[in-house]
């Protein structure tokens, strides 16, 4: 069985609508795909129904934009109840801040004598919950400025480049709260990626496991072998599942192909086995 735990589509900064998203991960052999949009749940209707047409068994997920120690870290919340108060409060908060700094980005790149506004910006991000960075970096490829997203990210767009702007993020403990509080299980997504790593320690991921966390993404295009075999006995030693996905965004992200990292059988289980402990 083929299971792939972390996919966007363009209901975030992914570029596949969901029924595309779900299409092509049929396509690509997967048995189980999660539809994990940044801080939305919007695209699990069409996805549902998109998968129970191609015979697919879609999860339910969300990837929430955390801070621990002032750094960013992603959380992944696999089939929360997206009716759950509090965890829908969160998220508008979470998506409110994404869409309000979207001006100060645009004028900190038109100070750097770039072109542009923020019609260039909205043309792309279409049906999104929220107008993001990916978007931002959509547009200046159109501009040519860049040739593609990672280029803007690494020029324009990261925390310390110029056109880097923050905003609000949920507490990293606080986000696995409200992920088991809405039924649903919680895993952090691709841990020793960027700045994660300098906060994500052994000891931290053990307090992570005392507040919550269901497990690891282990398996990932951001992680070498070197990063993966530490996660893996990390997550061993504390028990948690450990989880491979393709964090898929269509064309947005280069090389993230559908599948190229899968959850084995036992640790998919796993996780379901979790949830329905909650």
């Amino acid at each position: 069985m083929l299971i792939d735990l972390h996919t966007h589509s363009n209901r975030s900064d992914g570029t596949d609508s969901p029924t595309e998203l779900i299409e092509n991960a049929r396509a690509a052999g997967l048995d189980v795909v999660a539809i994990t949009d940044h801080d939305c749940t919007d695209g699990w209707r069409e996805a549902s129904e998109a998968a129970e047409r191609v015979g697919i068994v879609l999860v339910k997920g969300i990837e929430i934009s955390c801070r621990l120690d002032g750094k960013s870290v992603h959380l992944l919340g696999y089939e929360p109840d997206p009716d759950y108060g509090p965890l829908v409060e969160e998220l508008e908060r979470v998506i409110e801040g994404r869409n309000a700094r979207l001006p100060a980005i645009i004028e900190r790149l038109r100070g750097l004598g770039i072109d542009i506004d923020s019609e260039d910006v909205l043309r792309w991000s279409g049906n999104a919950a929220a107008t993001g960075r990916p978007h931002v970096a959509d547009a200046l490829i159109e501009l040519g400025v860049v040739a593609n997203r990672d280029e803007a990210f690494d020029r324009f767009l990261m925390p310390g480049k110029p056109a880097y702007v923050d905003r609000y993020a949920t507490d990293l403990f606080e986000a696995i709260g409200l992920v088991n509080d809405a039924g649903g299980v919680a895993v952090v997504a691709h841990p020793w990626s960027r700045e994660s790593r300098k906060v994500l320690t052994v000891d931290r991921f053990r307090k992570l496991k005392e507040a919550g966390l269901a497990g690891i993404e282990v398996d990932h295009e951001d992680h070498d072998d070197e990063a993966r075999a530490s996660l893996r006995q990390i997550a061993r030693e504390l028990d948690l599942a450990e989880t491979g996905s393709s964090d898929y965004h269509g064309t947005g992200k280069i090389d993230f192909e559908l599948g190229c990292n899968k959850t084995p059988l036992r640790q998919y289980e796993l996780l379901l086995h979790r949830r329905s402990r909650q």
